[in-house]
């Protein structure tokens, strides 16, 4: 079986946020050749052109991350019908300076964590914008949306969640072997 590694961005940086306990049943639960790791966004500083070129250690660990990636997972709440801002200064990083987008042509997909049954649409739609923009190859279908409220107990997903879960991430590995 190819393997792919997948660099996962979990958008949530509180310690008990719904996307980073959805990451962690992503890799409970993984049986495909998808190769997961993540980077702790929570670190990198806001954007500022006047370090662009000159970016601190964190942003330099964020964007080697990306570019020892294969593919790209962002997993995002929904704050006011966005992604966070947190998740989209990563993404700045990694597409700067000017002329250096290390997102470009990486295939990707979006998944989003709330505590409603169409919590992360409005998220999902707008970082599928920067994306497109962005020339990151984001998979369609099937689309994830993770209702903690229904789906999750304190020991973890359920089980109709779970083969929900492995589907998506069986149709995501497709996605990266016919875009790679």
């Amino acid at each position: 079986m190819k393997t792919y590694k997948v660099l996962a961005l979990p958008g949530g940086i509180s310690k008990d946020s719904l996307t980073k306990r959805l990451y962690g049943e992503l890799v409970k639960h993984n049986t495909t050749g998808l190769e997961f790791q993540t980077y702790d966004i929570a670190s990198v500083p806001f954007f500022s052109q006047d370090i662009e070129y000159n970016p601190p250690k964190s942003v330099v660990e964020l964007q080697d991350s990306v570019r020892q990636a294969d593919a790209v997972l962002f997993i995002t709440p929904e704050y006011n019908r966005s992604f966070p801002g947190v998740l989209k200064n990563a993404i700045d990083w990694c597409s700067r300076p000017w002329g250096s987008n290390l997102w470009a042509t990486k295939p990707g997909a979006i998944m989003s964590a709330s505590i409603g049954k169409i919590g992360g649409f409005g998220a999902q739609q707008h970082l599928k914008n920067v994306c497109a923009f962005l020339d990151i190859r984001v998979m369609n279908q099937p689309e994830y949306y993770f209702d903690a409220s229904g789906s999750m107990n304190e020991k973890g997903m359920l089980p109709d969640s779970i083969v929900f879960l492995q589907n998506y991430l069986k149709s995501f590995e497709q996605w990266i072997a016919n875009k790679i």
